[in-house]
């Protein structure tokens, strides 16, 4: 098997070699791009998916109504810098060494050579002829103010641990006074928004950096407690061990949440995602108003979601659909159909590719990612995503720190711990989309079970991934 190491040289080789000199030129049929991102968004926390209710999203529901909205959509990593560098870069976090938000910290793509191997998203629409502008969360732990690197031109890009320098109400500002500009070639431009990811503050009853939202109702008008707030029956050890951990942390103070507490975090959710659809809507108009509203494809997705309560669970990391499965929107008048797609998609290797596709682009020859501009049809039969959970409370004296692998089969979810005694856990998603039962040790699932460790083998094959794999 060829090392790690070896296999950056050989990628940077040949992306040297036929990434950015061969990107086609800009032709006069070719769209603008708006990139609108949010920030810990589940799949199905807007009206357009779960009725209005408890929440209202219209600007999301006006981009949602005329494009199509993949509903089997995941992250690569449902954490902020593992995804946001995947997406950016087309590559696995597994491929470069960015698992979680402490380990990225390290990694300076301006330093080691990586933009070269693996040339980032602006770089190479900037390449192919196309105005470029970024404003909002950047939250990548590379290449901050060095244009050069990332490749947008007009760049104001939040950083931080947690992004809270980013302000959405300037970010949509910042968007709008760029689309009222006039350009002489296509535009790539990306509105990075921080909420709702400001519900963490919340969960821990500090101030909101974005701003107030007042104080919940009474408890007869709040959503209802999720259905899956239950832990899974015969879940891995890990997840036991690690909402252990979780609870007794500070940074993750709802051990001791009761279910009116469970239903008051639901009700914050959806207020931090309304304030976000707001700014959403001064994109939209400014767009609208600009004249270029047909001639613009608009994407939009989260880099992970949120639990909200779901086994027991806050925040991200964990490989539940809550914190894993994402928003993503694709519209354009003419050019994407309106309605569900259920092809399955994973955001962080196959955004580029797909923005490539609509652009009339090459992708780089290193980039693993498949475009979805195929519409229905399904050219894989699986997606996989990592994560590397963060620490919590120690436990026994130590700080756990357990990695992971997801594999998304057509209909089930499997994944595998590096902790543990029961490491692995296999859902039908089809009679089970809660996912609260783990079949990975009942004898009738053996065969699926067997299917989808190898599944994973040849994906740690193909993209040099040395993760331990049951047999």
């Amino acid at each position: 098997m060829i090392n790690r190491r070896d296999f950056l040289k050989v990628a940077g080789a040949t992306a040297c070699a036929s990434s950015l000199p061969g990107l086609a030129a800009v032709e006069p049929s070719q769209p603008n791009i708006l990139l609108v991102m949010f920030d810990q968004q589940f799949a199905e926390a807007a009206s357009y998916r779960m009725g209005t209710q408890y929440i209202h999203t219209p600007n999301m529901d006006r981009v949602a109504a005329k494009g199509t909205v993949y509903t089997r959509a995941y992250c690569s990593n449902p954490l902020c810098v593992p995804s946001r560098t995947s997406m950016f870069t087309g590559q696995y976090p597994t491929s470069l060494e960015v698992q979680d938000n402490s380990d990225a910290i390290e990694l300076n793509l301006t330093l080691t050579g990586y933009p070269k191997m693996f040339p980032m998203m602006g770089k190479i629409f900037q390449s192919a002829g196309y105005e470029t502008a970024y404003f909002g969360k950047w939250h990548i732990p590379c290449a901050t103010g060095r244009n050069d690197i990332h490749g947008f031109a007009t760049a104001k890009m939040g950083q931080g641990a947690f992004g809270q320098k980013s302000d959405d109400v300037q970010t949509a500002k910042d968007a709008a006074a760029f689309l009222k500009e006039e350009h002489k070639s296509p535009f790539l431009l990306v509105a990075s928004f921080l909420n709702p990811h400001n519900i963490a503050e919340w969960s821990r009853g500090q101030a909101l950096p974005l701003g107030d939202i007042g104080q919940p109702p009474p408890v007869d008008e709040l959503p209802p407690l999720r259905k899956n707030h239950a832990p899974q029956k015969n879940e891995p050890d890990t997840m036991t061990m690690m909402r252990r951990s979780y609870h007794s942390a500070p940074m993750f103070p709802v051990g001791g949440y009761d279910e009116t507490k469970w239903r008051q975090y639901q009700w914050a959710y959806y207020r931090l995602i309304e304030k976000v659809d707001a700014q959403l809507g001064v994109v939209l108009d400014a767009l609208q108003a600009s004249g270029k509203e047909k001639e613009t494809l608009i994407v939009m997705l989260s880099d992970h979601g949120d639990c909200q309560g779901a086994h027991g669970w806050n925040q991200k990391t964990v490989f539940y659909e809550e914190s894993a499965r994402v928003q993503f929107v694709i519209s354009q008048p003419g050019a994407t159909h309106s309605g569900t797609a259920k092809r399955l998609v994973n955001t962080g290797v196959d955004l580029i590719p797909t923005l490539c596709d609509y652009a009339s682009i090459a992708k780089p020859a290193t980039m693993p990612g498949l475009s979805v501009r195929e519409g229905e049809h399904e050219p894989r039969q699986y997606v996989v995503a990592s994560d590397k959970m963060l620490e919590g409370a120690p436990l026994d004296g130590r700080k756990p720190n357990p990695t992971g692998r997801m594999v998304r089969g057509q209909r089930y979810k499997y994944c595998v711990y590096s902790e543990g005694e029961r490491r692995e856990s296999l859902v039908d998603l089809e009679n089970d989309p809660g996912e609260m039962v783990n079949l990975a040790g009942e004898p009738a699932a053996h065969k699926i079970l067997t299917e989808h460790r190898a599944m994973l083998a040849d994906w740690c094959r193909e993209t040099h991934d040395a993760f331990w794999i049951p047999t």
